[in-house]
């Protein structure tokens, strides 16, 4: 279990045998009220929170985004490989064959990032199907771009001490087209790269992706229970849309910390 994991989540004591858990606000997602990234991570920081994620950091000039997180006193835990052209559907090239010199440039301008923020982590976004394509006719060139995308990622990751994410989204409610769409493919897929630093990240709320305390399928008591019994010491990543703003969402995150003092 990696950064982001539970991006929605939910509050549990914590007892003193346990470990504290770790939240990073995802500032693509949070704090969207607000236009600017470095006024998002003021912002995380006015809340509480010690660390952030972005998706896609790259409109903002990272001299900019590193004054705010050292005014702040915030870690940047997490940022995203550059989606493509998201205007003719893109959303990652890391699976789409034929795109393998992009992903590359991708990769090296958020590894520019991620090593002027001292971020450890780069969710290496696979891409979707093809408009037009049927899903199990290419679900095999597709796996295969897949894998040898992700172990060259890894080897350029690796010399700099970054580990590589990624991340099944569901093609039910959020992503029809998405190329990762579950669990099972995901860890599949890891197996097959055979590459220490390239792990998985997942996201929840079922089915609304709403803040941990609304009306969902998953009761984050539990699971933070159970985070802190295995000893989980990465983020936990809040990648949610608040119901109302963002700090009136987050009743939960404050009962957490409250509790777990």
């Amino acid at each position: 279990m990696n950064a982001g994991m539970f991006p929605s989540t939910g509050s549990a004591p914590c007892d003193s045998n346990m470990s504290r858990l770790k939240f990073c606000a995802n500032i693509s997602w949070l704090y969207t009220e607000l236009p600017d990234l470095t006024q998002r991570i003021c912002a995380a920081a006015s809340d509480g929170f010690k660390a952030v994620e972005a998706a896609w950091p790259y409109d903002t000039k990272i001299e900019h985004i590193q004054r705010a997180r050292n005014d702040n006193g915030v870690k940047v835990v997490l940022i995203n490989t550059p989606p493509g052209d998201m205007k003719a559907g893109d959303l990652g090239l890391a699976a789409v064959p034929g795109r393998e010199a992009e992903f590359r440039q991708g990769l090296q301008l958020a590894l520019k990032y991620a090593n002027a923020l001292d971020c450890k982590r780069i969710h290496l976004m696979a891409g979707r199907v093809p408009v037009g394509s049927d899903r199990a006719e290419v679900a095999s060139e597709m796996e295969s771009t897949f894998v040898q995308n992700l172990q060259y990622a890894a080897d350029v990751l690796m010399k700099e001490g970054v580990t590589g994410l990624i991340e099944p989204i569901n093609t039910r409610i959020t992503d029809p087209r998405y190329f990762l769409d579950s669990p099972h493919h995901a860890a599949a897929v890891i197996e097959k790269v055979g590459k220490p630093n390239i792990k998985l990240q997942m996201i929840a709320q079922v089915p609304g992706r709403n803040e941990p305390d609304s009306a969902g399928e998953l009761k984050y008591q539990y699971l933070f229970s159970l985070l802190e019994s295995m000893g989980y010491t990465e983020y936990i990543g809040c990648e949610y849309k608040p119901l109302g703003s963002t700090s009136e969402s987050l009743g939960w995150f404050r009962d957490y910390m409250t509790a777990s003092k």
